[in-house]
């Protein structure tokens, strides 16, 4: 049986060894594939030191303004005009177990026996130290919020899911060619929950696979527009930041994915930075929290 063809889809900026780490524990994977690394512009000898230790990964060179939607968007666009079986979504920090691609593709094909051809598949990571779950699938809230996403966590079976963060994500051809690259209107977060509710929209399933792929801290709220410790138009400054809820793509998704009433929705992030969060660290979800997907301290 031919081997499927996988490229794995990267960008980092400034945390030289965080990259490094996360290519040492890709290389030990068992199936073969081609690295797409989109540098934003580091100037801690990042691309030097993949160069030296792994010169068969492509690297792209960014401006230092593309951020993670962009930086992926980049590599990922580079991958596509060789046509892959497989797109694998990695983020820089997130540390595989040394069989994730071969379970990944393993149970893909599992889906595609099942007729569901147009499949994602999300790997849940954890916590190094806590061994809590860290990221991975996204499920629509039943509250009233239309565009609050829960996240899952780790699930022992087969589990559907709504949308994903970014972190581990593997996407066929399939999907691809139906739903293309990460959209241009995002920057730095939403575009890996836009991409996933944009593939819903295009009659794709996006699925949880059972267990953990690997290991990827949280992000810490400290200092963050949810940080309560800062004054209210502090917060105020940080929620319309690229990192957090910045106004043109937070607007951009809001009339997406956020039905006839998005304007009040839109408002939601903006009011929780005046009034504060304090609940966040026991319910991580989405418009709650720091935006999951993060390649850039």
């Amino acid at each position: 049986m031919k081997q499927p063809q996988l490229a794995v889809i990267m960008t980092c900026f400034n945390r030289r060894e965080t990259t490094l780490n996360c290519l040492r524990a890709l290389a030990q994977q068992t199936k073969s594939f081609d690295v797409y690394l989109t540098d934003d512009g580091s100037y801690d000898g990042t691309s030097k030191a993949v160069k030296v230790f792994y010169p068969q990964v492509q690297i792209l060179q960014g401006n230092g303004n593309l951020f993670w939607v962009g930086g992926m968007r980049l590599a990922f666009a580079e991958a596509m005009q060789k046509d892959y079986d497989y797109y694998l979504w990695l983020n820089d920090d997130t540390i595989l177990e040394s069989n994730t691609l071969e379970r990944l593709l393993t149970l893909h094909q599992q889906l595609l026996e099942s007729v569901r051809e147009n499949s994602i598949l999300v790997g849940t990571t954890q916590d190094s130290i806590t061994r809590e779950a860290s990221y991975g699938g996204a499920v629509k809230s039943r509250k009233w919020y239309s565009n609050k996403y829960e996240f899952l966590g780790s699930t022992q079976v087969f589990q559907e899911c709504d949308t994903m963060f970014g972190n581990c994500v593997l996407i066929p051809r399939a999907v691809v060619k139906k739903v293309g690259n990460l959209d241009a209107a995002f920057i730095h977060s939403l575009g890996d929950l836009d991409y996933g509710l944009r593939a819903r929209k295009n009659g794709c399933s996006i699925w949880v696979i059972p267990g953990y792929v690997g290991t990827c801290g949280k992000n810490s709220i400290r200092n963050s527009w949810v940080d309560t410790k800062l004054s209210v138009l502090e917060r105020l400054r940080k929620v319309i930041q690229i990192k957090a809820f910045p106004l043109k793509p937070w607007t951009e998704f809001c009339r997406r994915h956020s039905g006839f009433f998005w304007v009040i929705y839109w408002c939601l992030p903006y009011l929780r930075a005046i009034i504060g969060y304090k609940n966040l660290a026991a319910s991580p979800t989405f418009a709650e929290e720091i935006p999951q997907s993060s390649s850039q301290p």
